[in-house]
């Protein structure tokens, strides 16, 4: 992708299969996007950081109910109905915007237009690519909280909510996604549909990283590649009470 080529960013604020998230519901909030952080909603601190971020363009946010942000998005900034579940609505993204499409998520407040930056440069000529932080970069920026790691022969990492679909290649990973999707909490099912010899390598922890971004090329016929990020705070979502705290302390201390 060229550099000088601005990206369309999609920012995940919906609910999983329409259903309310506890955190929401316990703040007595529509959304978890709308929870108070830093005196503005997080979805807003995700949506400023991408506004600030040079290689970033249209800025679109994807949920059910826009009306629900009303007041809360600033101009140009573009809505999308969610599809039934992320990866549909990865999928109308980039059937209505193209690609590339930088995809991340509205629990993702710590988000850092450098970051942004270094994800996109460190894409190179990927077809689809993925933030991750490893074990050890975590472990040095964000000692005292404790992530969750996957955990491959040559490396553990931690997700960033962070992923490029650099060109419509990418769309058949979509797609992929969308089968391991459906089932998301069989874990053995979804390894079985990335083939059952990487299935057995995981569990007997053999699998490595060349090994698994192989096995989605061949599945796909798309480049992939993790893009391994600077800074283990790239790693912090807000997925449970735990998190909220942190981000909160967080941006109490960088105030």
């Amino acid at each position: 992708m060229s550099r000088q080529a601005l990206t369309t960013a999609l920012i995940l604020a919906g609910s999983r299969a329409g259903a309310s998230d506890p955190m929401a519901v316990a703040a007595g909030l529509p959304y978890k996007a709308l929870l108070p952080i830093a005196g503005k909603p997080m979805i807003r601190h995700v949506i400023d950081s991408l506004r600030a971020t040079p290689g970033v363009g249209r800025i679109v946010v994807c949920i059910e109910t826009p009306e629900a942000l009303n007041g809360i998005l600033p101009p140009k900034v573009e809505t999308l109905a969610a599809a039934a579940g992320p990866s549909a609505s990865v999928l109308a993204a980039i059937q209505r915007y193209g690609t590339p499409l930088l995809v991340t998520t509205a629990d993702n407040p710590l988000l850092q237009p450098a970051w942004t930056e270094a994800f996109l440069s460190g894409a190179g000529n990927a077809d689809i690519a993925v933030g991750v932080a490893t074990e050890a970069v975590v472990q040095r920026d964000i000692p005292d909280t404790t992530r969750t790691f996957i955990r491959l022969s040559d490396i553990a990492f931690s997700g960033c909510n962070l992923f490029l679909f650099r060109t419509p290649a990418a769309a058949r990973v979509a797609v992929l996604w969308q089968r391991l999707e459906r089932e998301r909490k069989k874990p053995l099912r979804m390894g079985w549909l990335l083939g059952p010899v990487i299935l057995l390598r995981f569990l007997m922890r053999r699998l490595d990283t060349k090994t698994l971004l192989a096995r989605i090329t061949s599945l796909t016929g798309a480049k992939a590649r993790f893009v391994f990020m600077p800074d283990g705070r790239a790693s912090v979502d807000v997925d449970k009470p735990a998190d909220l705290e942190l981000v909160r302390s967080m941006m109490d201390q960088s105030a």
